[in-house]
């Protein structure tokens, strides 16, 4: 396949590199001084599944460099999918399908306000990955999984060799004939995952471990599922409680990346997490107090520029 990586960072960098490692026909759409360091030294990822260099790689700097592929992976930050799906009206022209592999659950709907919603395809990215130095993209822990399909529910081609060119790389790859579910599913556990790390400024660990924070996590992941299951999603109504159970078996230093953001002073995607929990909440007439909480209490830093760590001298006591 002829595959396009709009956003070549942790998420598009790793799976891309392995599919380009095992044959694809890869080309990365960068910017910056990653797209710098990949022109000049190529891509490396570091994994614990094995370490991968890719010295002649191609990188162009916007889609309209791109050349004819037959699809496109969309894996830039969710406040450029404006953007970056307007840039890929001439590609989608020409017959390119998108896949999207970003947070949230309203990225194919913004996909929609641009493309053809034929073009479109859902898609979910199970992996810990980040742009640890320019041109270099580091891999944590073992899981390194896309599960991606049809909005109908159908086996097309397309999905059928994007799946064999992921099984020929080495990643994990499932074709699902219930995508929006899946999206949704992640969505509960992001969500809770990152509105608390951030909120709390704690790993999972600690905040599992304490009841009160324990508790409020459930509480943050129950009103994701009210409102998914208010605009049609097929959840379980204990999915919240059986996602809680998933954190309990997770690494008890693993932060979001959302956290890491908060730490680093860069933009935070909290408008389309728990924020956009809230605001289709209010739209679909579902309580959601807690995540509106979590929105507000990190609404100075949603914009990036500074950290949560504090800036002036304590108050005189």
């Amino acid at each position: 396949m002829r595959i396009a990586i709009l956003g070549a960072g942790g998420v598009g960098g790793y799976f891309g590199a392995r599919l380009a490692a095992a044959g694809s026909d890869v080309t990365f759409i960068a910017r910056g001084k990653h797209r710098e360091a990949m022109l000049e030294r190529g891509l490396r990822i570091e994994s614990p599944l094995g370490n991968l260099t890719l010295k002649d790689v191609k990188v162009v700097g916007t889609s309209a460099e791109a050349g004819e592929v037959d699809l496109v992976f969309m894996t830039v930050k969710l406040w450029d999918t404006d953007d970056a799906a307007q840039s890929l009206i001439p590609l989608v022209e020409r017959g390119a399908s998108v896949v999207s592999f970003q947070n949230g659950v309203q990225k194919d709907e913004t996909l929609r306000k641009y493309l053809p919603a034929a073009s479109i395809i859902g898609g979910v990215s199970y992996i810990a990955a980040v742009i640890g130095e320019p041109g270099v993209i580091v891999h944590s822990g073992a899981m390194q999984k896309l599960v991606f399909g049809e909005y109908d529910g159908s086996r097309s081609a397309r999905v059928t060799a994007l799946c064999d060119a992921c099984q020929k790389a080495g990643i994990g790859a499932e074709i699902s004939d219930d995508i929006e579910r899946l999206i949704w599913e992640k969505f509960v556990f992001l969500v809770g995952l990152s509105g608390m790390t951030s909120a709390v400024r704690k790993s999972i660990g600690a905040i599992r471990e304490n009841a009160r924070t324990r508790a409020l996590l459930l509480d943050v992941m129950q009103e994701v599922v009210a409102v998914g299951k208010a605009k049609g999603v097929a959840l379980r109504d204990d999915f919240a409680q059986d996602r809680l159970a998933f954190c309990d078996t997770l690494p008890a230093s693993m932060i979001s990346s959302m956290y890491s953001d908060l730490q680093r002073g860069n933009r935070l995607e909290l408008p389309w997490l728990s924020g956009g929990v809230a605001s289709l909440g209010e739209a679909l007439n579902v309580p959601t107090p807690c995540n509106r909480v979590i929105a507000d209490i990190l609404s100075p830093y949603a914009d990036g520029g500074e950290t949560a760590q504090p800036t002036s001298p304590a108050a005189p006591r």
